[in-house]
């Protein structure tokens, strides 16, 4: 299922791109971008966890995003907010089937508009975001039967990226965006007292170190108020391993916990529905 995803995400990150170089600028209206927009619509991804040499989880997202940006005199402000829900299967020692995940993510850009031609404006752009990731093994027995419990991530981070839009003529238009993700701090919490609540505290680890990237190519079809838009893209994330917690293990505070070095890959697409105002 992930080599089709990932298979589809790049067939139609080519042929959009190639349809954004192919199209005739017939439309001499001028270009511009409007004040207010608000986008919403689905989006399904495949999403891959790895704790290198420790385990690996794997399965489909459904999601739903929304955004809303505001321009003035060349200066942009967006806010980003999605939600996905999927399941994912565990491979270790053992193994676990249909796992339910949850995602939750916000972000607040910044960024100013540069006009590079006619038809071709550039945003870079930076801002905040908070990421978190709820992974729900509890009440679940491997195929080795160790028992599985709830697991909370939560990423807090710095978005430095550019976004790019070209008006390829009747109505149509495409672009790209190409971000860094900074780091700031990671807070993971793992109730292992869904193993035994008699005999572990839950952990608390902090994560200080990672880093993550992403990417997308965007094309939307413009009518009078109303675009649609497809949006393919890739999202990663590898995070250093955590800071020690020393959690109880049967009232005596003597196990250590740590959360291994990891890393994530978000493959998919999106379809948004955009509402525009242009302003006068």
């Amino acid at each position: 299922m992930r080599k089709a995803m990932i298979g589809i995400v790049a067939l139609a990150m080519v042929l959009l791109s190639s349809t954004g170089f192919a199209q005739q600028k017939t439309n001499q209206q001028k270009f511009e971008l409007p004040i207010h927009s608000f986008e919403i619509g689905p989006e399904v991804s495949n999403i891959e966890y790895k704790e290198p040499g420790v385990m690996k989880e794997d399965g489909i997202m459904y999601g739903i995003g929304a955004a809303y940006t505001y321009r003035n005199n060349a200066s942009m402000f967006r806010v980003e907010g999605k939600y996905s829900y999927g399941q994912v299967d565990y491979q270790n020692s053992g193994t676990v089937d249909g796992i339910d995940d949850y995602m939750f993510e916000i972000r607040g850009l910044l960024g100013r508009d540069y006009k590079i031609s006619d038809k071709s404006i550039i945003t870079p752009y930076i801002g905040f975001g908070y990421r978190y990731l709820n992974d729900d093994m509890s009440g679940k027995i491997s195929s080795t039967g160790a028992y599985g419990y709830e697991r909370e991530s939560n990423y807090y981070y710095t978005p430095i990226g550019v976004k790019t839009l070209s008006d390829m003529g009747n109505g149509w238009s495409w672009g790209i965006t190409a971000e860094f993700d900074y780091f700031w701090r990671g807070r993971q919490y793992s109730y292992l007292s869904d193993v035994s609540a008699v005999a572990y505290s839950d952990a608390d680890n902090t994560q200080n170190d990672g880093y993550g990237l992403r990417g997308s190519v965007r094309v939307q079809g413009k009518g009078d108020t109303v675009s649609f838009v497809v949006e393919p893209f890739i999202r990663y994330w590898e995070i250093e391993r955590s800071e020690y917690d020393y959690v109880l293990y049967k009232g005596v505070p003597n196990t250590a916990v740590v959360e291994p070095e990891n890393e994530s890959t978000e493959i998919g697409v999106m379809f948004m529905v955009l509402f525009y105002y242009l302003g006068n």
